[in-house]
């Protein structure tokens, strides 16, 4: 196990640089930069800007300098003191920017994977130990619809039922007189108020899938001899099925905290931007959009990081719960 961690941590090494490159040439290749943006919106409204003027905020924002020399200097200014550049759109350091989305967003996510893993597991289970039964035929028409209907299809569903019905708007995680206010106990009481409608969009996809992928999964292992072997011995049904065949079958949650952790940060963007979240996907859809380079850098480099950590949690995690799989020579 120790030689593996070794490997595998020099591998993330190498990836991260691979990806750091890939990453800032990905933000260079649309043509012109945040500048040419900004220019073209002050034209828009009227505003002429001299080319004394565009120059000068080039040299600025260094965006005089060729590619490899930015690159050089974001990836020296990272290292060495942990600065992902000045973000051109809010015209403030990239961490802070980052930071002041981080918080909501790990609350978000986190909630939200807890709730899809409490109801997809036993679902789950109930639903391949009962084989085509009502319990089944239910449990798979709402895997089925979960999977196929789209999360912002939902978001608007929702709003506009809200809307039209109860005339209250469901957007946000805060009503407008504590979005500003001091964390408080009424404060929390209003989030947890407004946090049920996003977990339920956010999660309903995912809880369909691995309902799914856990009655597949367990249906295989309940079919195997050391199932029949274990009800020959005369265990009891409740310990056959749960320390055998639903371990293995448990592989697949283990697995999705490969792509958890990079979740946390970009979530499920199209439902925050309809339902006015205050996450951190917004903020990076619309880094994009501006040409924000180090802010989108940032997150492109960010989600690339825990997607690694997250792969390397998997493995490590299935090779302690799965006794088939074992990390030796």
């Amino acid at each position: 196990m120790l030689r593996f961690l070794v490997k595998r941590l020099i591998s993330l090494a190498v990836t991260l640089f691979a990806v750091s490159v890939v990453a800032f040439a990905i933000i260079q290749l649309p043509p012109g930069d945040f500048l040419t943006s900004y220019i073209a919106n002050l034209a828009g409204d009227g505003q002429a800007t001299s080319q004394a003027i565009i120059d000068k905020l080039r040299e600025n924002y260094g965006l005089d300098q060729s590619v490899f020399v930015q690159y050089g200097k974001w990836m020296n200014n990272i290292l060495s003191k942990g600065d992902f550049g000045q973000s051109f759109e809010w015209n403030r350091p990239v961490g802070e920017v980052v930071a002041s989305r981080m918080g909501m967003t790990i609350a978000l996510a986190l909630v939200t994977l807890m709730i899809t893993w409490m109801i997809a597991l036993p679902i789950g289970i109930y639903s391949a130990v009962k084989q085509y039964s009502l319990g089944d035929y239910v449990a798979t028409i709402i895997g089925f619809i979960g999977v196929a209907i789209p999360d912002f299809l939902i978001s608007l569903v929702l709003l506009y039922i809200a809307f039209k019905y109860f005339n209250q708007s469901v957007g946000g995680l805060f009503s407008q007189e504590f979005e500003n206010a001091d964390w408080s106990y009424a404060k929390l009481l209003d989030l947890l108020s407004h946090l049920w409608i996003p977990v339920i969009i956010i999660g309903l996809s995912g809880t369909a899938s691995l309902i799914r992928v856990m009655r597949a999964n367990l249906l295989d292992e309940l079919r195997k001899p050391y199932v029949i072997t274990a009800r020959a011995r005369g265990l009891p049904e409740w310990k056959v099925i749960v320390k055998y065949p639903v371990r293995v079958a448990l592989n697949p949650f283990i697995s999705t905290v490969g792509w958890v952790l990079p979740g946390l940060v970009s979530g499920s963007i199209i439902v925050a931007v309809v339902l006015s979240l205050p996450t951190a996907g917004p903020l990076l859809l619309k880094s994009l959009l501006t040409q924000d380079m180090y802010l989108a850098g940032a997150f492109i480099l960010l989600l690339s990081v825990l997607t690694m950590i997250g792969t390397l949690t998997s493995d490590i995690l299935l090779a302690l719960v799965d006794p088939r799989i074992r990390y030796s020579r």
